[in-house]
């Protein structure tokens, strides 16, 4: 009887064996197939995404050009003499320009928007404060653009960090 049980051992521990080298063989190759899928899926979905990325940052930088004071107030004349209502006409612009590309902030990053609401902010503040000393739409005007031919608007650094942005995605 004990032999019939080496016996019997001896035909199933090879056969362990071997099922076991195989299931471990073929379990790493799963895992290494799981690996590759997963990095062309990867690869897949960065290329069909760079297009709308580099998108949003071309989105984000026009919105910084079209805010810029100097180019803003050439853009957008006063409607009467009224140092106020023209503050709140330029206000308003950037409100609408900033509603109509606020959405992709899905596509930049947290510091790349961070850096263009700060830059918006700026804008605002300042163009709030130089309505305060003027006297009229004209005078507004002119000082606003007195102002930022001494120093760069905000919208300078947004659009510098911006292409920063684009360069190292590229």
């Amino acid at each position: 009887m004990e032999d019939k049980i080496i016996e019997g051992l001896l035909y199933t521990l090879p056969a362990i064996v071997t099922g076991g080298v195989a299931f471990y063989i073929f379990n790493g190759f799963l895992k290494q197939n799981n690996k590759e899928k997963k990095l062309e899926l990867l690869a897949s979905k960065k290329k069909d995404s760079l297009p709308i990325k580099l998108q949003a940052y071309e989105r984000m930088l026009l919105f910084c050009e079209r805010i810029n004071p100097v180019k803003m107030l050439l853009r957008v004349k006063p409607i009467g003499d009224n140092t106020d209502s023209y503050l709140q006409l330029l206000i308003g612009n950037i409100e609408q320009e900033f509603e109509h590309n606020m959405v992709q902030q899905i596509y930049i990053s947290d510091q790349c928007w961070s850096v263009i609401i700060t830059s918006k902010t700026a804008i605002i503040n300042k163009l709030k404060q130089v309505a305060e000393n003027s006297n009229s739409s004209n005078d507004l005007r002119e000082n606003v653009l007195l102002d930022y031919s001494k120093t760069l608007p905000p919208t300078d650094t947004a659009i510098a960090f911006i292409k920063s942005e684009v360069k190292k995605i590229l």
